[in-house]
């Protein structure tokens, strides 16, 4: 049942124009899909995420999406490029090198906020 299914995102936007334009300029992300309610986004692996507009955007205090990469130090630099921040957190065991973490178990990663306050992590497509 839930096995055989596939999984989509749902990532809040408190201002949904904001958003459109952050995920487009900043990630060079174009929506696949657009409704009443919201954006709808289709990478080339396959995977998509659902972006919505609601007040509650950026409150949760955990990641919200995490997309896989092939090379996670490549797509900081480029993210840093186009203007992002990158979030250091006090994790157990984990060890930082610049804005990338790294543990054994997880392998590399970094987090960074979207316009909308909402956490993002970009990590080893090999351990994700």
């Amino acid at each position: 049942m839930l096995n055989d299914s596939t999984v989509t995102a749902n990532i809040p936007a408190a201002d949904l124009d904001r958003a459109r334009r952050f995920y487009a300029d900043t990630l060079g992300l174009t929506p696949a899909g657009e409704n009443p309610g919201g954006l709808v986004y289709t990478t080339a692996g396959g995977t998509s995420f659902y972006l919505y507009e609601t007040e509650y955007a950026g409150q949760a205090g955990h990641t919200i999406a995490q997309w896989h990469v092939a090379d996670v130090s490549a797509e900081v630099e480029a993210l840093k490029a186009n203007g992002i921040t990158f979030e250091h957190y006090d994790l157990p065991g984990v060890t930082w090198q610049g804005d990338i973490a790294f543990a054994a178990e997880m392998g590399h990663a970094a987090w960074f906020k979207d316009s909308e306050g909402n956490i993002m992590c970009i990590d080893d497509a090999s351990t994700g």
